[in-house]
């Protein structure tokens, strides 16, 4: 009954410890992570990820591989932020949220609702 007891309270303790630690990481709020499937473009040397709602995300985090897929379609999961989370004044800055790529995957050589124009 005492090896029991004993045995209890370790694994209370050692639950509450792990339980402590881990949920402490995100303390921003804002940012998580997402999956987002839209049309590729670089400015400037900056990639920006537009969906079909035209909200940008502007890409951040391992770029190498977006080159060769500008102008397409394409779906990339990363976690989400705020690129400018210092301004606080009334109007909208130029800044977009950032999107830090995990994975890509092609979806299509052409972007969806894009209007072909020549």
């Amino acid at each position: 009954m005492r090896h029991l007891l004993l045995f209890s309270v370790l694994l209370l303790g050692t639950s509450w410890a792990a339980a402590q630690t881990s949920p402490s990481q995100g303390t921003g709020g804002s940012s998580g992570q997402e999956t987002v499937k839209g049309c590729l473009s670089n400015s400037g040397g900056s990639y920006m990820l537009t969906d079909k709602n035209g909200k940008s995300f502007q890409l951040t985090g391992d770029t190498s591989k977006l080159s060769d897929h500008v102008g397409h379609e394409i779906k990339v999961t990363g976690t989400t932020g705020s690129a400018s989370a210092s301004s606080d004044s009334g109007a909208m800055s130029q800044a977009s949220p950032t999107l830090e790529v995990s994975t890509i995957k092609h979806i299509a050589k052409t972007c969806e609702g894009a209007a072909a124009s020549h």
